[in-house]
């Protein structure tokens, strides 16, 4: 998959749309504001050999060296990303642009005559509604009060940069991600294993019946779930597959991995580049193994640096 074709996971928004600069006056320190664990330094074999997207650059299965750090048990949530807001003013890229994509199974009918058209009519279930922000998910009168525990959305790559900036964290490479999905287990599909119920408990935020039409929520959600739902991994993470989608530090490529060479396989940071896509990686609740069977460790896909939606979140590292 190259640089220039779009996910299927996620639309992306159109390159005429030009983003204005917003300047914060500097990191703000490392606030604690998260729960952390520590990822210890090691080997682990990153990525697959298995032909799931051979396009997505998956494979090949190799080992990677990472140092130690720490990443966030959760995903930033509604609550952590108002207080960054409220102390900064800062508008997120949906705001500045006016829109964002919203999944149309959680669009009302009213909502729905807010769609700006002309975008995203490739995929129909998703929807660009004007005033749909991370602050108003749904781009009706439902905001982010109601979800304070869930996992912030809406935020693009320059926006959970910015509160990195100001909370003195990072984002994780995908190498640190992945090796932190896995939980220290080698080579499973899911941070808990290959089976993806335990018994008839399911572990994970994701689709089931038959995407985009009818889903019968099994799981028990319908979009985004609390953060601190289902069972952590090993390490202690919660919902880094399903749930939503998470933006890491790497810019995309499908191949520059492939080589073995000391930025591949030692702290790996992606291909260096000014611009581009940058890599996602854990699915979200719209996965379905029809659709998208990216609810797992492996998996990846990008997007553009300034798109948003109803899917797409993130998590840090210090």
């Amino acid at each position: 998959m190259s640089d220039s074709e779009n996910s299927c996971c996620s639309p992306q928004r159109p390159a005429a749309e030009t983003l204005r600069e917003i300047q914060l006056s500097g990191p703000k320190g490392n606030l604690g504001i998260q729960n952390f664990v520590t990822i210890p330094a090691g080997e682990f074999l990153m990525g697959t050999d298995e032909s799931f997207y051979p396009t997505d650059g998956e494979a090949p299965s190799r080992t990677v060296w990472v140092d130690e750090f720490k990443i966030g048990k959760y995903a930033i949530t509604n609550a952590e990303f108002n207080s960054f807001v409220a102390d900064t003013g800062y508008t997120t890229d949906a705001e500045k642009f006016g829109w964002s994509f919203v999944f149309k199974g959680l669009v009302d009918e009213a909502t729905q005559k807010k769609k700006v058209s002309g975008v995203a009519e490739t995929a129909p279930w998703w929807l660009a509604i004007e005033g749909a922000s991370w602050a108003n998910p749904f781009g009706n009168s439902q905001t982010f009060q109601d979800l304070l525990d869930h996992p912030v959305v809406h935020i693009s790559h320059n926006d959970a940069q910015e509160f990195c900036r100001w909370a003195g964290y990072k984002l994780p490479t995908e190498a640190q991600w992945e090796k932190a999905s896995r939980g220290g287990l080698e080579q499973k599909l899911y941070p808990w294993g290959n089976e993806l119920l335990a018994g008839s408990s399911h572990n994970a935020n994701i689709w089931q019946g038959d995407f985009p039409e009818f889903n019968s929520k099994e799981d028990g959600y319908l979009g985004t779930a609390p953060v601190e739902s289902f069972a952590p991994n090993a390490y202690g993470l919660f919902n880094t597959v399903g749930n939503v989608w998470e933006w890491t530090a790497d810019f995309w490529s499908a191949r520059w991995h492939i080589p073995e060479a000391e930025e591949t396989r030692r702290n790996p940071r992606g291909p260096m580049k000014s611009s581009g896509n940058k890599v996602l990686k854990g699915g979200s609740f719209m996965c379905h193994d029809s659709y998208c069977y990216r609810y797992r460790n492996s998996a990846r896909t990008f997007n553009s640096p300034d798109t948003s939606t109803s899917h797409i979140g993130f998590r840090c590292v210090k």
